[in-house]
């Protein structure tokens, strides 16, 4: 049963969210400010760790933006964001400071759970049903060693730092290297969903990991107009 952590400051809502997921097999636990969050993520130990957080952007004492800028220091943890109606911005900036996805409130539990249990599947350690020979991604040609076991990301033998949906991006990439891989397809394997006309979501996370490959390359991934990204590195 995956387990998830729900900061938010309504607690009405987090008692009918945590309600819902309950019936659909997902352990949750609420608490309703930022501060909550880091603490509760600072107390879990591997055994008691939570999948994923659920982080609202809107909170007292500490906003989520901020505990998205001191999450890498404490967790590894995938998120996903609640954020208001509207407000582009803050799901932007919430990207680039290493959310996995968002959804929009008021929100849809059942919309909830679908991205959640995509966030989980592509993030957790799925890698351990893969042969020996499976479990490493990479090419002749390339630099790129990806690990799906330890979920772990190299380049010219350097350890690389990349969120869960950065990895599986990049391992999209790798996949078709050289190729023109459509957006349309990095959505639907990448975010598990559809691309969206106004969804600038895998925009910001190539523009975040194509940040993270320059040292390595002046240009690690090619926007191609019209069409999609292709891998360079």
């Amino acid at each position: 049963m995956p387990k998830i952590l729900l900061g938010d400051d309504d607690e009405e809502l987090t008692g009918l969210l945590q309600e819902y997921l309950g019936n659909h097999d997902v352990e949750c636990d609420c608490v309703h400010d930022g501060e909550a969050v880091i603490e509760r993520l600072k107390a879990m130990n591997n055994e008691s760790a939570y999948d994923l957080l659920v982080l609202d952007i809107m909170m007292p004492k500490m906003d989520g933006l901020s505990v998205l800028r001191q999450l890498p220091s404490i967790s590894k943890i995938p998120v996903i964001m609640l954020t208001a109606k509207g407000d582009e911005i803050d799901r932007i900036i919430g990207l680039e400071l290493g959310a996995d996805d968002y959804i929009t409130k008021p929100c849809n539990p059942r919309e909830l759970l679908a991205r959640i249990n995509a966030v989980i599947k592509r993030t957790q350690n799925i890698a351990l049903h893969l042969s020996a020979s499976e479990a490493i991604t990479t090419l002749p040609e390339s630099r790129l060693h990806l690990d799906q076991t330890q979920r772990l990301c190299q380049i010219d033998g350097v350890e690389l730092q990349v969120t869960g949906t950065e990895f599986d991006l990049l391992l999209e990439l790798l996949k078709h290297k050289g190729e023109v891989v459509n957006k349309e397809q990095l959505s639907q394997n990448v975010l598990q969903r559809e691309l969206q006309p106004f969804d600038r979501s895998l925009d910001v996370h190539v523009s975040r990991l194509r940040k993270k490959l320059q040292p390595f390359h002046s240009e690690p991934i090619k926007a191609v107009r019209g069409k999609g990204y292709q891998l360079v590195l």
